[in-house]
């Protein structure tokens, strides 16, 4: 069934084009939270544009490995976007980073990220010193500035960007609570991204609670790349690997993933309400979907939305 799905979009993602231009969304990491596993990276995802330059959408831990499984080449990276500063979605971003510098590629990165993403990388760009001083270890060689490869812009709600075919637009999510026109909420936001282009418009929740901002980004989006969570199984499992937490700091932990994070039906009512006609699910927490699991899950989506729904895993290709 899940390979009659993934082909089903992928015909689909070949059809909408009138032009023949085409574009690949790949989940490089499709594990939620911190806790890494043997058989899910941590969050990050590639869209590969027509002309193979990549724009990575957060980057997990492991991504540049990542990449290399799908076959992606470091040097077509032109930007990156962050949905959030939460270390399971930007921990690979060192990594993405120094190592392009590291292999004296030309092109200049941009970081797309919310407010806190300038401070973020000039903290990745001073950890780059040591080798950006040192070099390769051989007198007088021209050593280059790590800063002069890379760039960074922060995003906000409504903000637009477009990176050759691509227009993207960004959209505050509901992953922070934080009272709205508060400093909290000016200083720490989260994002949803929508990516229009060419053949298809994709949208990626990135971490978020229902939120009715994301659903007006995904209206009639070709493809909804959701986050998901399994809130009663990782309530018990918290309580299960961090017994000894006070019960304070627990139930902060309990609200956060019961408010700010999608459960299954909730997945369901946005698909619905934006129109979407097909879901990505990632970022699944927690990350094993047994069969019986699987089951479940898909009825309480199919309560509000009948379209096609794919369990991601690392590597899939949309």
């Amino acid at each position: 069934m899940r390979k009659a799905l993934l082909s089903l979009l992928a015909v689909s993602a070949m059809t909408l084009s009138s032009n023949g231009w085409c574009s690949t969304f790949v989940t490089l990491g499709t594990q939620g939270g911190p806790l890494s596993r043997p058989d899910r990276s941590q969050p990050a995802n590639a869209l590969v544009l027509d002309d193979g330059s990549i724009i990575l959408v957060d980057t997990g831990d492991g991504a540049a490995q990542q990449m290399a499984k799908a076959g992606l080449p470091l040097d077509k990276v032109r930007a990156v976007f962050l949905s959030h500063m939460h270390f399971d979605h930007t921990a690979g971003a060192m990594g993405i980073l120094s190592l392009h510098y590291q292999s004296n590629f030309p092109e200049v990165i941009t970081v797309y990220g919310p407010p806190g993403t300038v401070d973020f990388v000039n903290g990745l760009l001073e950890a780059m010193k040591p080798f950006a001083a040192a070099g390769f270890g051989v007198p007088g060689e021209k050593v280059a500035d790590p800063r002069d490869t890379i760039k960074v812009v922060e995003i906000t709600d409504g903000s637009v960007v477009t990176i050759g075919d691509a227009k993207v637009t960004a959209a505050q999510n509901t992953h922070y609570t934080f009272a709205p026109g508060s400093e909290q909420d000016r200083k720490y936001k989260s994002l949803a991204l929508r990516f229009d282009l060419p053949d298809r418009s994709i949208v990626y929740t990135g971490d978020t609670g229902p939120s009715t901002n994301v659903e007006r980004l995904a209206k009639g989006a070709d493809l909804l790349v959701s986050e998901v969570i399994d809130v009663p199984k990782i309530v018990a499992m918290m309580k299960q690997l961090r017994p000894d937490i006070d019960p304070q700091t627990m139930q902060h932990l309990i609200e956060h993933q019961e408010t700010q994070h999608m459960p299954y039906e909730e997945v369901g009512k946005l698909a619905k309400a934006a129109g979407v006609k097909a879901v990505a699910l990632t970022h699944i927490v927690p990350g094993t979907v047994t069969p019986d699991d699987e089951i479940a899950y898909r009825k309480l989506i199919s309560q509000y939305y009948d379209g096609p729904v794919v369990f991601s895993e690392d590597l899939d290709k949309y």
